[in-house]
């Protein structure tokens, strides 16, 4: 999960998706007492609780990370993903990069990942909700998936846990929209995330920074489009195996984590 999240070329993920086995998340906050910014926190609970009633969503995302090469050299990726989320167990995830053209599927009782470049797939059986799909992805693949944070049932436990302190930064525009700025510490990163002002407090943007990290890179997502409770088919969450398709037996991650097969690299 975040609290363990590098964005360093060995330690990076994507985004806007994760997965795992049911372990119980509990909704109380793990904030050091005295560096808490009330309002920061309240504007935190007030998206967690919209996000948790909200019953499905669309939305797309634009992605960008930094790596630092070897020789010190910091470099900036972007991708592009659409997300199609509806409660408590069911998503669908596209995402297309400079390495990846990857799908992710979630119908409640298998989790499937496929790269559409390679035509390969691979599956792990995960009944259960949008929760268990994102640890079990994270347990399977031993790396945690910024942005994921936002699409959990409780979104205010996965992301207070760890924090030492918040600040309110006031209202911004985000892509024309007003949202308010939070921003907050943890031991090896901080983040920040920028909430949409009035009664529909969305995440619009997400930004984390290793700060342990010399060159302290970043990844960031911006949200957009968003279309609430839209009327969805069963068939956004289902796989059909494509013609030709290798089915992998365990999900492969390369350096820059994106979704290929172990034989071919980047």
């Amino acid at each position: 999960m975040k609290k363990t999240r590098s964005i360093a070329l060995s330690g990076l993920i994507w985004l806007i998706l994760g997965i795992a086995l049911s372990i119980s998340i509990t909704a109380a906050p793990a904030f050091s007492a005295d560096a808490i910014d009330p309002e920061a926190d309240q504007i935190l609970k007030s998206m967690s609780s919209y996000m948790a009633e909200v019953k499905a969503f669309s939305m797309n995302a634009d992605i960008d990370f930094e790596v630092v090469t070897k020789n010190g050299q910091k470099l900036q990726f972007s991708s592009f993903a659409t997300t199609v989320l509806q409660r408590p167990a069911k998503f669908h995830i596209q995402r297309k990069g400079m390495i990846a053209d990857a799908e992710f599927i979630f119908d409640g009782k298998m989790l499937t990942l496929y790269g559409k470049r390679l035509n390969v797939y691979a599956q792990i059986e995960v009944p259960g909700t949008i929760d268990d799909a994102i640890y079990a992805y994270e347990l399977e693949t031993g790396i945690p998936a910024p942005g994921a944070d936002l699409l959990f049932a409780n979104p205010y436990a996965i992301l207070s846990s760890g924090a030492e302190s918040s600040t309110y930064l006031g209202t911004a525009y985000v892509n024309g929209t007003e949202c308010h700025h939070l921003a907050f510490r943890e031991d090896k990163v901080d983040w920040q995330l920028w909430v949409k002002t009035g009664n529909e407090p969305l995440p619009i943007k997400y930004v984390i920074t290793t700060i342990w990290h010399t060159a302290a890179p970043q990844y960031e997502i911006r949200l957009r489009d968003w279309v609430i409770n839209p009327q969805i088919s069963d068939e956004e969450f289902s796989f059909s195996v494509p013609d030709g398709a290798t089915r992998l037996d365990t999900i492969p991650v390369d350096e820059m984590h994106e979704f290929t097969s172990k034989e071919e690299g980047p």
